[in-house]
């Protein structure tokens, strides 16, 4: 797949300057730009390597003022870093652009599937599932009894869905992520040992959520385990029974919703940040890294940190008194051994 900058410069509405007909085959970094590569120019910290690279194309911005000659051909256009993002997303749309059906595969005969497939082999379609159009599931997939899909979803290598899970339209779900497994329920028996509770709720994932690779997504006890509309989900996020993600959340990578807790809207949550269970958390909230939630928050739009969470102002002055304990500790050494003298002195 090679284009010429002449096209590129076409697609971006962007303006060449050198070679129209220099042909690029693959994407690089500017500083690692090679022949047949296209890159881009947009911060400033970057712009000695204009001078220096390999790249055969590189975009660049309107305003750039050269101070020496380029190698490279340049197409001129008016934001190159969201030109370059928009090549970016046309590239991964043709990479990821499979059709028809592989074998071996297992589509069960009540199965419903939508048109223009593509279902890749060693994939396992149960009984009475349900495909919409445009769906991709790579190999290795398995969707389980009465699961059903919207239009235009992705799952990619080894994606498992349990038993009456419903994904919406425009979904993505990267490779090692399971949905709908069972919640963490089990009951204390007089003995000490434990009784699993049966967990026959299921996920329910709206439209235009995408969710990482290696994350678990618990099915519910009773009911549903919800995720709504635009949410994203990093890699190695743990969603327990229950647990409700409002629209538009982002949660980063290794962060925990333990059961029944509730997240508004447009919550931002950082790595390795914890939720106990059974909390309401207001729309808006911020949470940065490794934050420890012990209670519901009701105030929306606000920022948290530390564990257990304070404001993250009143958090970030607590970690600079942690911070001078040490020389604290010193200096109330210092003050117990001149009143231990000033005793002596007064005995």
């Amino acid at each position: 797949m090679q284009f010429t900058a002449k096209d590129i410069a076409f697609m971006l509405n962007g303006t060449v300057e050198g070679d129209p007909l220099a042909v690029v085959n693959h994407l690089a970094k500017i500083e690692e730009g090679t022949a047949g590569s296209l890159s881009f120019l947009a911060n400033p910290k970057y712009e000695q390597y204009i001078y220096t690279t390999n790249a055969s194309v590189v975009i660049v911005n309107h305003s750039l003022e050269l101070t020496a000659s380029v190698k490279a051909t340049l197409i001129r256009v008016e934001n190159a870093y969201t030109s370059f993002s928009l090549l970016l997303e046309q590239y991964n749309t043709i990479k990821l652009n499979k059709t028809g059906v592989e074998e071996p595969n297992f589509i069960h005969s009540s199965a419903k599937v939508g048109a223009e497939p593509y279902i890749g082999a060693f994939t396992y379609i149960s009984q009475d599932a349900v495909i919409g159009d445009n769906c991709k599931i790579y190999p290795g997939c398995y969707i389980a009894d009465n699961v059903k899909l919207g239009n235009n979803v992705t799952l990619f290598p080894g994606v498992k869905i349990y038993f009456d899970c419903v994904i919406g339209n425009n979904v993505v779900i990267h490779s090692g992520a399971v949905i709908g497994s069972d919640g963490f329920g089990f009951a204390p028996n007089a003995d000490g040992s434990y009784k699993k509770v049966a967990q026959i709720g299921n996920v329910i994932i709206e439209d235009n959520v995408e969710v990482g690779s290696n994350t678990t997504i618990d099915r519910a006890t009773m009911g549903s385990t919800i995720i709504h509309k635009g949410a994203k989900i990093d890699n190695l996020v743990q969603v327990a029974h229950n647990v409700e993600v409002g629209s538009n959340t982002v949660i980063a990578a290794q962060s925990g919703i333990s059961g029944s807790t509730k997240l508004g809207e447009r919550i931002v949550i950082g790595g390795q940040v914890g939720f106990a269970g059974h909390l309401t958390i207001a729309s808006g909230s911020q949470f940065g890294a490794q934050t420890g939630i012990n209670s519901s928050i009701k105030e929306e739009n606000k920022q948290w940190g530390g564990s257990p969470h304070l404001p993250v102002k009143d958090y970030l002055r607590a970690h600079v008194n942690i911070r001078r304990l040490p020389d604290l500790e010193k200096r109330v050494k210092e003050l117990e051994d001149i009143i231990k003298e000033l005793k002596k002195k007064g005995d």
